[in-house]
């Protein structure tokens, strides 16, 4: 009775209107993903706290108690790179930041892609990675090993958080974005201690962009287009949170200022897992030299400055097409392909 008592005292106080600490908040992530919360509470936390709007220390103490019961894969952290997003855009793009981890592990970034399947789109991370021939369901050790021998490691959302599972179905029936769709960005089970983050909402760009520096980051950029794009657009602006030397800096940036040409939205759609794996072949065997690849190369382009392989974001994208060019993000993804595959038969 002690943790429905408590949640309910929770629930009271966020209704009221009134912001939780860090420390209740991962009070309360820890009755939700311990299995005490009955679908009603935890519905109408979330729910509340969305009508209220969450706070840096809410999000944080959140995402905090999940890393703690994640799976986590055991890897030097120094220098590592994710470029999970939180979709939700409602925009059916394709993969783009999938591409972008491939090409900035060709270019010796190490990279630990968390990801999972589409929640609101047509094909997720996993979905297009699992089309293109990737083993997607790798153990923590496996990735782990897998991450040593080639530079990138692809972690499948549902096998590292198992404790999510509490949530899933006050998440499904509520049908609108929660703090859930926030966290799993946020929740790397590698500790990546860099990242390129798209989010759906423009106005909490600095807002996640804190909470990965409370969370230890060292490097981040946290970016939402002017047309709807949890990436960095070619259409239109994109409104840019940059975490550096611990602190955040926010800005626009336009396509023609990464020395990119400016195209239709349009231009960029996506479809199913299937469609969308073809797509990232052709801006990979170069046979796509327009849109796509240029959306590629401004996400990629922000993941090598990120990274630190590139001293500005103009030099990033630069050197992502020189990656395309050259063959050796395709040959990053035929690594990707085989390591997966000679990992899932090694017991």
């Amino acid at each position: 009775m002690a943790a429905a008592l408590n949640i309910q005292q929770i629930l009271a106080k966020v209704v009221s209107g009134s912001d939780l600490s860090r420390e209740e908040a991962a009070g309360v992530m820890e009755i939700i993903m311990s299995g005490e919360a009955t679908p009603a509470q935890i519905a109408g936390v979330v729910t509340a706290l969305r009508m209220k709007g969450e706070t840096m220390d809410e999000i944080t103490g959140f995402a905090q108690v999940m890393r703690e019961k994640s799976n986590r894969v055991s890897t030097v952290q120094d220098g590592l790179l994710d470029t999970c997003g939180t979709g939700g855009s409602g925009i059916h793009k394709f993969n783009i930041s999938t591409a972008s981890a491939i090409i900035a592990a060709s270019s010796g970034i190490r990279v630990a892609k968390h990801g999972n399947r589409a929640m609101s789109g047509k094909s997720g991370s996993a979905d297009v990675l699992e089309a293109l021939g990737v083993n997607i369901t790798l153990t923590s050790e496996q990735a782990g090993r897998c991450l040593e021998e080639i530079g990138i490691c692809f972690m499948f959302a549902q096998l590292y958080h198992p404790s999510l599972r509490h949530a899933a179905v006050p998440r499904k029936e509520l049908g609108f974005r929660t703090i859930f769709n926030m966290l799993g960005p946020l929740t790397n089970p590698a500790g990546a201690d860099r990242q390129l983050l798209g989010i759906y909402d423009r106005s909490r760009t600095g807002t996640v962009a804190g909470v990965l520096s409370q969370l230890g980051l060292k490097r981040a950029m946290v970016v939402s287009s002017h047309d709807g794009l949890d990436e960095i657009s070619i259409s239109a602006p994109t409104q840019i949170s940059e975490l550096k030397n611990g602190e955040i800096r926010t800005f626009d940036i336009s396509p023609e200022e990464l020395g990119l040409q400016t195209y239709s939205l349009g231009d960029v759609i996506g479809g199913e897992a299937s469609v969308n794996a073809d797509l990232i072949r052709r801006v990979f065997g170069g046979e796509e030299r327009g849109a796509y690849r240029a959306i590629v190369a401004a996400n990629a382009g922000a993941c090598i400055y990120v990274g630190g392989a590139a001293d500005t974001l103009q030099e990033g994208v630069i050197r992502a097409a020189q990656l395309i060019d050259n063959g050796q993000a395709a040959q990053k993804l035929q690594e990707l392909i085989r390591t997966t595959g000679e990992l899932a038969h090694v017991s």
